[in-house]
Order: structure tokens, then C-alpha cells, then sequence
């Protein structure tokens, strides 16, 4: 299985560096919920999400985010970690944004035991622009992340060290 790496110049993959930023909080081994910080370890991509209004699909197995798809980021709900849709009471995210950032979202499984307290949503996607943090995940530049989205499989592996 394919391995991408995050380093101090950004993720290699393919033998490219991508520049990319992480999470405000740096990087943590101990992550937890609202820390801001992107979680070291080894991550596996488990799915693809793209906007059909805004771009062509990037690969076969990417699935369209529709109006009301939310992802839970409420630690108290059973639906912790997961993806929901609207209408929800938890605390989420809106997948479907007004801006860019989540046009495309590969999806990781950190957390995938939905630990409460322990984060949840550990995306790829695109960043606002260059430098500025994420809330944990690693975001690109619009047209890297297109090109990460169209090489990613189900099961590429992501290290952060």
C-alpha cells in the first residue's frame, strides 16, 4: 500500500513534496477534542468526499457531499465522529460550506473507534491560503489537493510523525 509522509517540507508523495499546513496547535501525540493540533501516527484514507456543484468528480469512488451532510464532533452523542445529516442537535460540521475548504475532504480514520474526547475529523482538504492552520487536519492548495484526491486509494496510509 501507497505511503504518504508529512514532513518539515510538507507531504511526500510520489516522490513530490506538497507544502501543506497542519493544525494550530502543531502536532501531538496525545490528541484531543478542541486542542487544534494535528494527531502524529500513522492514518489510513478511508473515504473521498467532493462538491458535484463545484468540480467534476476526482475518482471513481469519491461520493458527492449534498445539502444538510454534516460530520458529528460531539464527544456526548453516539453519532461522535461519524457523518450525519441535517437536521442534528449534536454539535458538527458542516461538510457543505459556503467556502472552499471542504470542495473536496479525504477522509482519514483517526479516531475511528470514536474515543470521546479524542478528536474526530481528521481531514485533508483545501487550505484558506498559504501558512494559515487548520483545526488538526492537512489542507493544500486547491489544485494539490485535486491531485492527492485523483491518486488517493481506500487504504493509503498517511504518516505524521
Amino acid at each position: 500500500m501507497t505511503t504518504w509522509i508529512l514532513g518539515h517540507r510538507g507531504l511526500l508523495v510520489e516522490g513530490r513534496w506538497l507544502p501543506c499546513t497542519i493544525g494550530r496547535g502543531g502536532k501531538t501525540s496525545d490528541k484531543r477534542e478542541g486542542d487544534m493540533a494535528s494527531p502524529r501516527g500513522l492514518w489510513t484514507v478511508t473515504g473521498l468526499l467532493y462538491r458535484p456543484d463545484r468540480m467534476a468528480r476526482p475518482a471513481p469512488w469519491a461520493q458527492p457531499i449534498l445539502p444538510g451532510d454534516l460530520w458529528s464532533d460531539d464527544p456526548a452523542r453516539a453519532e461522535y465522529n461519524c457523518p450525519v445529516r441535517a437536521p442534528y442537535a449534536g454539535s458538527h460540521e458542516e461538510l457543505r460550506r459556503a467556502d472552499p475548504l471542504y470542495d473536496l475532504v479525504m477522509i482519514t480514520d483517526w479516531n475511528a473507534e470514536a474515543v470521546p474526547g479524542k478528536g474526530s475529523a481528521i481531514f485533508l482538504h483545501q487550505w484558506r491560503r498559504p501558512g494559515y492552520p487548520t483545526a488538526g487536519c492537512l489542507a493544500f492548495r486547491r489544485d494539490r489537493a485535486r491531485w492527492l484526491a485523483e491518486r488517493a486509494r481506500p487504504g493509503t496510509l498517511i504518516r505524521v510523525g
